[in-house]
Order: structure tokens, then C-alpha cells, then sequence
């Protein structure tokens, strides 16, 4: 089990904290954090406000919002409970509308016309971007963009598109989706995803809850027994790999710089030749019981 006082997951600055932490971290102000939801396309979750990158969140998920100073708010994901500061003006207080669905291909964009020959301004989209979509035409979704003070229609291709509460039938598929995606130490994004940012997508999209960092996951799932069977996890001291069939991997690694296939025997025996261990241990979500 993950340590309940871990700082990853514990909603105070020492300072303030989150109501729900009354009676188990001291703190001279509690708060009942605020439900945002990230505006930019993708920001940073740091561990201080002038911090190094620990996560990051993606446009549409929901951000609670414990404390602001110097032009950060502190608090932490809806998704997972990882705590971190973000820039104020990344994130809105009052969106107007609730997602309807989430990019389900690896990658897309929003263009401010419809229609596939026609000229206009592209933003790239990421995996599980959250978005409301309006209507749909000629494989055309037209979705409201909230920009704080204005709202305005973008159009993305709705083969692009599942519902935001769509379970994906097979984690492992999802990962597989995103192979390529640049490798990115505490990325979240399919511009760059580290190694537990591929497991927590994947196993999300599963429709199971999964933590932010590899040793957190480690800790979240049951032991395997037997043979490999797609969808399993393989962790290592700060590494995790997620099991495709009995003799290959998928993971997001700096040996490849990129969401990778691998051997298992290849991966095991590169990653102790160069220092970092044997695999600690096998674990296989159940993701059936999410059905």
C-alpha cells in the first residue's frame, strides 16, 4: 500500500491544506478545494512553484484547487490524487459545460473551420484531451472551446472522438496506440509520456484507477501468478513495462527515447546489464471487475 502521508498525495502546503485532511496533517488553514479544469492544451504539475515538473494534466481534466500565490495554485488532480502547483492561468475556475468526450485516437487537432479541405487554424490535441461537443456533421464534431472570457466552436474529427465514460476493452491496445510518442520524464501527454504515464493511460482507459508514479502503481495491484498474459505489469526499481503477449513488452523508455515494443528477455537483461535491477515484481490489474 502507498504511504498515506506520502507528499505526492497529500493536499497541504504545510501551510494550507485541504478540508479532508482535518485530523491527519497539521496545518494553520483548511480549505474546501475548488473544482477547476485545465484550459491549456497541456500543463506542467511541479512540486513547487518554481519546481521541476512531477506530472502533467491535460485540457479538460479537473484540477482542485487548495491555495494560490505568486500566480500558482496548489492541489491536486481529479484523476489520481497527485498533488503539485500549476500556473493560475492554465487552469479555469468556472467552465461553462462538462466534457461530453475525450480524444480516443493517439493524437489529433482542432481546426477553427469544418471540412477537410478547407483552410484554418489547427491546435493540436493530445490523448484524453476532454472536450463538449455541440453537434456532429460529415465526420465533423463541432465543440465549444472555453477560453475563460470567450467561448468559441473548433471543429475535430469525430473519428477522433469516444464518449468521455467510453471503457476500453483491451489496456494493453491503448498502449499500442501510442507507441512512437516521444519519450518525456513525468510527461502525461501523447507529445510525451514516461513510463508510468503509458501504464496510467492505458490502465485508465481500462476503466480502473491507477497512480500517477511507477512505485505508487507497484504498490496499487495484486501479484501475478503464472505465465505473462497480456496486460500485466512488470515493474522495476523507478521503471514499469505493461505485457502484450507471453514474450513482449510495451513501455515508454529513454533506452529508445519513445513508447517502444521489447522482448521481455531483451528488456530484463538490458536494464540489469546497465545498473538498474532485477524486475521487483508482476503485477496484473484486474480489469475485468471494471466492466
Amino acid at each position: 500500500m502507498a504511504d498515506p502521508l506520502d507528499r505526492r498525495l497529500i493536499a497541504s502546503t504545510g501551510k494550507v491544506a485541504a478540508d479532508h485532511l482535518r485530523g491527519v496533517v497539521e496545518a494553520e488553514t483548511y480549505v474546501t478545494p475548488a473544482a477547476y479544469r485545465v484550459a491549456m492544451v497541456v500543463t506542467d504539475l511541479l512540486s513547487a512553484p518554481t519546481g521541476a515538473r512531477d506530472r502533467q494534466l491535460v485540457r479538460g481534466e479537473i484540477f482542485h484547487v487548495v491555495h494560490k500565490e505568486m500566480g500558482m495554485a496548489f492541489g491536486y488532480a481529479d484523476r489520481d490524487g497527485y498533488v503539485g502547483w500549476v500556473d493560475i492561468g492554465d487552469v479555469l475556475s468556472h467552465p461553462k459545460q462538462t466534457p461530453t468526450h475525450r480524444v480516443s485516437a493517439a493524437r489529433t487537432y482542432a481546426k477553427s473551420t469544418p471540412g477537410l479541405k478547407i483552410m484554418g487554424l489547427v491546435t493540436p490535441l493530445p490523448y484524453g484531451t476532454r472536450l463538449v461537443v455541440l453537434s456532429e456533421e460529415d465526420g465533423w464534431s463541432r465543440i465549444a472551446w472555453d477560453g475563460g472570457r470567450i467561448t468559441r466552436d473548433l471543429y475535430v474529427p469525430s473519428g477522433h472522438l469516444s464518449a468521455v465514460d467510453t471503457i476500453e476493452p483491451d489496456a494493453a491496445a491503448v498502449a499500442e496506440r501510442l507507441i512512437g510518442t516521444p519519450y518525456l520524464w513525468g510527461g502525461n501527454s501523447s507529445f510525451g509520456l514516461d513510463c508510468s504515464g503509458l501504464v496510467q493511460a492505458a490502465v485508465h482507459a481500462a476503466g480502473l484507477d491507477c497512480p500517477g508514479d511507477s512505485d505508487l502503481q507497484e504498490a496499487a495491484f495484486e501479484e501475478a501468478t503464472g505465465p505473462y498474459q497480456r496486460g500485466d505489469l512488470l515493474f522495476w526499481k523507478g521503471h514499469v513495462a505493461m505485457v502484450t503477449d507471453a514474450n513482449t513488452l510495451i513501455h515508454a523508455n529513454a533506452h529508445h527515447m519513445a513508447v517502444a515494443y521489447e522482448p521481455i528477455a531483451e528488456a530484463i537483461a538490458r536494464i540489469a546489464a546497465q545498473g538498474d535491477g532485477p524486475v521487483t515484481s508482476h503485477k496484473r490489474p484486474t480489469y475485468g471487475d471494471a466492466a
